[in-house]
């Protein structure tokens, strides 16, 4: 599929420091047939700006934007949706800095009847301010990850930090152990991608459940299940980096019962989604 034109979707907020260090590692892609659609969740007169200067750039941006009315990361995502031209949709978050082969290993394990889903490496706070003030490049840490591994999990404040690890898909280790894993895969919304098509399918994001969490994940998933898709792993192959930033205790999954009716109902087409329906 080296033909295949790809969308990819970053939802952002604010945070045009995290948006930089993405876009400077979408240069350095192995995969070049792209555009990169600014999913922002508000209207910064300041990302706008930043993203207007990018002309000398190789790929194409497209920036959508919403009024900012609190967490609507969902909606943001639609929006993206609605614009982009891709046949194939990758999702990331604007904190999550994509390895500089991530697109190219997202088109390889792209597959008929299947989504993929990956992790992230959570790196630490020490990690994070080098990255973010440019005294480390990603590129690097992708390139030097088992030498550092040690450092990067001693700094890291929470789990995964082996995710970093990373495997071409036509290699032997991905071929024995990592291709048919067993153990079913949890899709988390900052790593997956899916055709397009099958995404209209479903309507996009569920815009009803509210907060992030549980509308661009396990309802994703159980969607795209319900219209006979299967998730493929891509872990420890389409990898990034989250940078670290602190978790409020508080934050609310969204609305989980509203989850529960459709998945006990089989309702797989969000009635708020890509499409509005009376």
């Amino acid at each position: 599929m080296s033909d295949l034109k790809v969308s990819l979707v970053v939802a952002v907020y604010k945070d045009i420091e995290a948006l930089k260090l993405i876009v400077e590692n979408l240069k350095l892609q192995t995969y070049k047939n792209f555009e990169l659609i600014v999913a922002e969740d508000g209207e910064s007169s300041d990302m706008r700006e930043y993203i207007e200067s990018l002309k000398e750039i190789s790929f194409h941006i497209i920036h959508a934007t919403q009024e900012d009315n609190g967490i609507r990361k969902s909606m943001s995502q639609n929006n993206a949706i609605r614009v982009s031209t891709g046949k194939y949709l990758i999702f990331i978050d604007g904190d999550c800095i994509p390895y500089s082969t991530f697109i190219e290993y997202h088109v390889k394990l792209a597959e008929n009847k299947y989504f993929l889903g990956g992790k992230r490496v959570n790196l630490g706070p020490k990690y994070s301010a080098m990255l973010r003030s440019n005294k480390l490049l990603a590129l690097d840490l992708e390139k030097n990850f088992f030498i550092k591994y040690f450092n990067i999990k001693k700094d890291a404040l929470e789990k995964h930090s082996e995710e970093g690890f990373s495997f071409a898909p036509n290699s032997l280790i991905y071929n024995l152990f990592l291709k048919n894993r067993k153990k079913k895969l949890a899709l988390v919304g900052c790593n997956f991608s899916c055709f397009k098509e099958d995404m209209l399918k479903i309507n996009g994001f569920n815009e009803e459940l509210g907060d992030a969490a549980v509308a661009s994940d396990t309802d994703i998933q159980w969607r795209l299940e319900a219209i006979g898709l299967k998730v493929k792993s891509c872990k420890f192959v389409a990898n990034e980096f989250h940078l670290y930033h602190k978790r409020s205790s508080s934050q609310a999954r969204g609305n989980t019962e509203l989850y529960m009716y459709n998945k006990n109902h089989n309702n797989y087409v969000a009635t708020h989604g890509i499409v509005k329906k009376v």
